[in-house]
Formats: structure tokens, sequence, C-alpha cells
């Protein structure tokens, strides 16, 4: 689920590495195993020089009698001297190889080599048809439009849609504080709602927030979020706008069925979402029921044509660079529906969102109870509801406390009290998340590419122990 994933990604290259040395017969089989090692920050060095710079300019400078904070003419003149010895370069470059050329010329017109001229304009030829080759754009089919023109179509198209406003910290969740002893005894635990909001916000807000961190920090395109109904995947979704200020597209199937009709019309809606993306950066482009883009066999009462974006997809993300600060995000309620293989290829990332446990149930039911206008007392066992309650997804649980804290109900809170037992009828007239499905999940993630590798890690420390 992407917890973790540099740790299963590092201790997979080593055993590999490993693996390669045993065959070469390498000797020293005494030595103990690295252990997890971070990979080296590509930050550093700008720190470590901006420190540098400080040492060097700044920390033994007295400033005292510089209250009005006056520029220092030598530290700019020794800073534009390099730009103007730069400038000045280039400049006596070419003139020296326009000096050059001419002698050359001069020689050959002397030499009397008549067949120079030819051979030259060949050669230019053939340089100009390989340059034209690998400076190869791709096509603009909107050049004499405005960019406002092009953001008012996606809109008026319902392409280009609005979205709540919704802080990651919204998303609610506890710790598991169990994980390390479950591991101990050889089960691999659930990721915990907390686990899920650190992982999106390290893959999805702050590579997008800064033009600098998304170029120099691992490049992440898209990222899958897969989870049972009513977990929270849309909301994640929302979460990363609000926090980036992005665009949001969404490429839904239902969403783009009978829009830009054929073949032309589907590459013109895709031109329009990362032109206008480009342009306005950040953009998150959305598919809601990602699986149904991968599915095996498409119903017969589906008329949404979800398998027309299968082909363009990872074409159009094999093309992104780390200048572009756009990432597909999708998310799936089925994801085993879908084609494994073709859903890895398109998504890095992939996040499954469990069911929540005990303590991210006691503090949901807590958060959202004073957040309605509720209070806590002694009346209300909080405990013993978030037991109770075990397969209820954060939707459940926020519906059942909309349901019980009415306006009315509200204002007898002095005289009435809130009670357990109030939650439990809202909650029972919902199915809950049974282990069946989550077990689905745990399947479906099993055969993903990190899936594997986290299963030849637990095997390793099986064999091990």
């Amino acid at each position: 689920s992407g917890i973790n994933a540099e740790y299963v990604k590092q201790w997979y290259q080593r055993r590999v590495r490993g693996k390669k040395k045993g065959k070469k017969g390498d000797s020293g089989g005494g030595d103990e195993e690295e252990g997890f090692k971070l990979a080296p920050s590509t930050f550093i060095p700008g720190i470590d020089e901006a420190s540098t710079n400080y040492d060097e300019i700044w920390k033994t400078r007295d400033e005292t009698d510089n209250f009005q904070q006056k520029y220092d003419a030598e530290l700019i003149k020794e800073l534009k001297r390099g730009e103007v010895e730069g400038e000045i370069r280039v400049q006596v470059d070419d003139l020296m190889r326009q000096e050059l050329k001419n002698l050359k010329a001069a020689l050959q017109k002397d030499a009397g080599k008549k067949g120079g001229k030819g051979s030259a304009k060949k050669k230019g030829k053939k340089k100009d048809k390989k340059g034209g080759k690998k400076g190869k754009k791709e096509k603009d089919l909107t050049p004499d439009r405005t960019i406002e023109s092009l953001y008012e179509e996606l809109v008026k198209e319902g392409i280009l849609v609005q979205y709540p406003k919704v802080k990651i910290s919204d998303f609610m969740g506890e710790y598991s504080y169990l994980g390390t002893t479950l591991r101990q005894a050889n089960i691999e635990p659930m990721p915990s709602l907390a686990d899920v909001r650190r992982v999106t916000t390290e893959y999805g807000i702050l590579p997008m927030g800064s033009q600098t961190v998304h170029e120099t920090a691992p490049f992440i395109k898209s990222m899958l979020i897969a989870g049972p109904h009513g977990t929270g995947k849309r909301m994640l979704v929302n979460a990363i706008c609000s926090e980036l200020g992005a665009n949001l597209m969404d490429l839904t199937a239902e969403n783009i069925c009978g829009k830009y009709p054929g073949k032309a019309g589907l590459t013109m809606l895709l031109h329009l979402v990362m032109k206008v993306g480009k342009l306005l950066q950040p953009t998150v482009v959305y598919i809601g029921n990602a699986e149904k883009t991968f599915i095996k066999k498409v119903p017969k009462n589906d008329m949404s044509d979800p398998k027309r974006l299968k082909k363009e997809l990872p074409k159009i993300i094999k093309k992104m660079s780390a200048e572009d600060r756009i990432m597909f995000i999708g998310t799936s309620l089925t994801p085993w529906d879908g084609d494994v293989k073709g859903m890895c290829q398109v998504y890095q990332k992939i996040i499954l969102i469990p069911r929540p446990d005990y303590a991210s149930r006691y503090l949901l039911f807590k958060e959202l109870i004073l957040r309605m206008g509720g209070r806590l007392s002694a009346t209300l066992d909080l405990s013993s509801l978030a037991k109770i309650s075990d397969g209820y997804t954060p939707g459940h649980i926020m519906g059942a406390v909309k349901h019980v804290l009415t306006e009315r109900r509200v204002q007898q809170l002095t005289r009435k009290p809130l009670t357990a037992s109030e939650f439990v009828t809202p909650l029972a007239r919902v199915d809950p998340i049974y282990k069946e499905e989550e077990e689905q999940f745990k399947g479906f993630y099993d055969k993903t590419t990190l899936g594997k590798k986290r299963q030849d890690l637990l095997k390793s420390e099986v064999e091990e122990k």
C-alpha cells in the first residue's frame, strides 16, 4: 500500500546483489546484513553549498552599522563579474568561429577544391535532418487559441470541475501501535489510516507543491487509491487538490462518455487536458473506477465505453517529464476486476485504505461528535461504541453521527446527554465491510509488483528464523 515502499525496494536490491555475490563464490559469509539505509538525499549538496556560502561571506561579517541593510557594491560586482565574463566569452567564441570559417573558405578557394561546396551541402542537409528528428516536438492542435478559451471549454464540457475544500488533516485516523508486534508474530498488518494520510502527503502533496522538490525528489506521475466504499478515497483526492490549490480534471469514463467522440476527439480531449494542465500547474487528473479502464470483459449494460483510455494513458504518462507538475490519480472499489499488469504500468504507487482499527474508530467518534455540536460525558461510552463498530468505515460512522445529532437533539443535550446506544440503530441499517472483502484487497495487492517483493521479504525473514 505504499507503506515502507522504500524499505522493501532497498531490501530487494540488496538481496539480488547478495545472490550474485554468492554465485561468484565470495567468501566472508559471516558478515552481518547491512540493514536498512536511507537513499542519499539530493537536497544535501544544496544545503552544504548554502552553509559554505554563509561561512565564507556572512559569518564573520559585522552588520551592526548597517541598520538599513544597504547593499554591498563589492559583493554585487563580484557576482556580476562572472555573469559578464560568461556573456563576453560567448560573443568572443562566436566571433572566433566566424573568423575560422572565413579562413577555411579562403583556403578552399585558394586550393581550388571544387567538390568542397557540394560535400559541405550534403553534410549540412544530413545534419539538418538528424537535428530535426531529435528536436521534434509534439504537434500543437490549438496554436491559435488562448489559454482562457481552452480553460473555458474544459469547464463547459465538465472536464475541469470544482471540488470541496478539504484539509489533509480532516482525514482522521490513528497510528497502529500493534504493527511491530504483529510482524514479530509473522503476521503482516494492514496499514492504519494515519499511514495512509502520511503516504498521501509524501507522494501527492509535497512533490507537487514545489517545482524544485518535484524536479529533485523521486518523480511520481500517478497513483491508485483503492479501498472499500466510504473509506475516503475521493476525500483524499479533494484534499490533495485543496492543499495544492490545483486544477482538477475529471476523466472518469462516465464523465467523458459522449464528449469528444471518435479517435480524433479523444486526441483533442487529451491534448486540451495536458496543455491546460502544463500551463496552469499544478494539476490533478482524476479517474474514478480506475479498474474499469483495464476490465477484462465490459458488462453489456455499461454504455460508458470504460476502456476508451486504455491505450492512451500509458503513452501520456510515459511522455511526462519532471517539469510537469501533473499527477494522475485513480480510485477503485474493486481493483481485482481489472488487469493487474496494465494497472501497474499506469499507476506507479498503489495505496490501500483499510477498515479503521479500534484506535481510529475511537478517534472518529470523538472528533465527529464534537464537530457536529455534541458533548462528551460519562454516559457516552466511546470505548464500547468503538468496539462494536468494528468493520464500519469512516463514511458509515459519519452517517451515524449525522443521523443522531440533529438540530433538535443538540438542543436537548443539556437535559439528556448522549448515550452509545443511540448510534447503534443507524449503524445496524448499513452493511459493514467484512473480512472477506478485505482479504480480496490483500490478494490484489499481493499480485502487484511491490506486493510480490514484500512477499519475498516476508519469506526470507521466516527462512532466516
